[in-house]
């Protein structure tokens, strides 16, 4: 049994023996920084990648990687029972295959199989060691007896080689873990074989070749939808409108600048999508015209900008599935930033919002008091058109998302993957 008490949360961080072991570091800051109690079980060729001192100098706590160390505490069955959460950064195919197999010849190896915790692994090794059938069996091994997957990403590998098998960023892997923290059941994999297309951040429009209309959206929740879906199985697909986030793994990112972009790309791949979630802060208008070159401030007064109206997306798609354009089955989920005032509601505006876009389900983000925006913590409402009302209490974004994947898979007619 996970140890459960009004205490700092245990998380046990396992550490193997790849490149990547430098990049656990990370992890183990942001875990210890947000007040997570962590101890750090390294294999021993993982100390071949970074020294038990830095460990112990980044947790706090004694680093041992036999299983006769502390022999009277019972130590390689105690970390197991103990821990909130059992996160492994990286794991490479040899850990991997030893989790599948059930070995316990190490301290990290028995400590997985003694706890009942979460465990969550982010995979890192070269292409070629990832995409071996032995490896992919040994993944879908662990994820049949529930462990949550991150990654692996894409990208530069060591020495020259590039591809798949990048670990996932630690940024990202930290916020996973907080989330099974807070919701221990948030990462099942109920999306896999389901297709998700995914808008976020903020739309520029230029005045010029240096100046623009945005809004304040950071694509945080965007972001995070894409994280999660990702994690439970999902194949994601994330339209990117300037933001300054790294790419989530295992997730094919699209960037664009302006609304007519992220209505191209969008509408583009709608059609392969078993759900489409408009994250993206869309700005309602565009300069009518672009100026070729910079207005200057010496000119006496600048012209009037005049502004034309930007296309409505969401409402589109929603027309797109109305007219055959789109798969009838095709789930569409909206965003609604809203203020309340003497007249109506957030919830009420909401709903009104809700019924004249048309779609499944819109999430209702009250920001008047200044939140949703930029932070990296929201609340909110889910509305379905069924006339169903979902409270999404404060939590980090990551869990919002969450609920949100919560509600989409509960709507579809027997089980979720891909969703039909």
């Amino acid at each position: 049994m996970a140890h459960q008490s009004s205490a700092r949360p245990r998380v046990v961080l396992g550490v193997s023996g790849g490149i990547a072991a430098y990049k656990s570091c990370e992890v183990l800051r942001a875990l210890t920084e947000t007040g997570q109690h962590v101890d750090v079980i390294p294999t021993a060729s993982a100390l071949s990648f970074v020294g038990s001192a830095t460990f112990e100098a980044l947790s706090g706590n004694p680093v041992t990687t036999g299983v006769f160390s502390d022999v009277p505490s019972v130590r390689h069955v105690r970390l197991g029972q103990q821990a909130d959460l059992v996160v492994v950064v990286p794991a490479t195919a040899d850990l991997i295959a030893r989790m599948a197999a059930g070995r316990a010849d190490d301290l990290l190896t028995s400590t997985l199989l003694a706890t009942r915790a979460p465990v969550l692994i982010a995979p890192a090794m070269h292409t070629e060691m990832w995409q071996h059938p032995a490896t992919r069996a040994n993944v879908a091994t662990l994820r049949e007896r529930g462990v949550v997957v991150v990654g692996p990403a894409s990208g530069r590998l060591t020495g020259a080689d590039s591809g798949p098998g990048r670990l996932a960023e630690p940024s990202e892997i930290a916020a996973l873990a907080r989330l099974l923290l807070e919701s221990p059941d948030a990462l099942r994999h109920d999306l896999a074989g389901s297709r998700v297309l995914i808008t976020a951040g903020g739309t520029r429009e230029p005045l010029d070749p240096v100046r623009f209309l945005t809004n304040r959206s950071s694509g945080k929740q965007g972001y995070a939808l894409a994280q999660v879906a990702a994690a439970r199985g999902a194949q994601v697909t994330l339209v990117s409108a300037n933001v300054a986030l790294p790419s989530p793994a295992g997730v094919d990112v699209v960037t664009v600048e302006t609304a007519l972009e992220l209505q191209q790309q969008t509408e583009a791949r709608a059609g392969d999508a078993d759900v489409v979630v408009m994250a993206a802060a869309v700005s309602d208008f565009r300069p009518t015209r672009r100026r070729a070159a910079k207005i200057k401030k010496t000119e006496a007064e600048p012209d009037q900008i005049a502004l034309s109206k930007n296309p409505d997306i969401l409402a589109g798609l929603v027309q797109a599935r109305a007219a055959g354009r789109l798969p009838a089955a095709v789930r569409i989920v909206g965003f609604a930033a809203e203020t309340g005032d003497d007249r109506h509601s957030v919830e009420e505006y909401g709903r009104q919002k809700l019924a004249r876009k048309g779609c499944d389900f819109i999430v209702v983000n009250d920001v008047g008091a200044g939140g949703a925006f930029e932070a990296d913590h929201n609340q909110g409402l889910i509305l379905g058109l069924d006339g169903s009302a979902r409270q999404i209490p404060r939590g980090s974004k990551q869990l919002v998302a969450a609920r949100i994947w919560d509600a989409v898979a509960a709507s579809a007619a027997g089980p979720v993957g891909p969703l039909e």
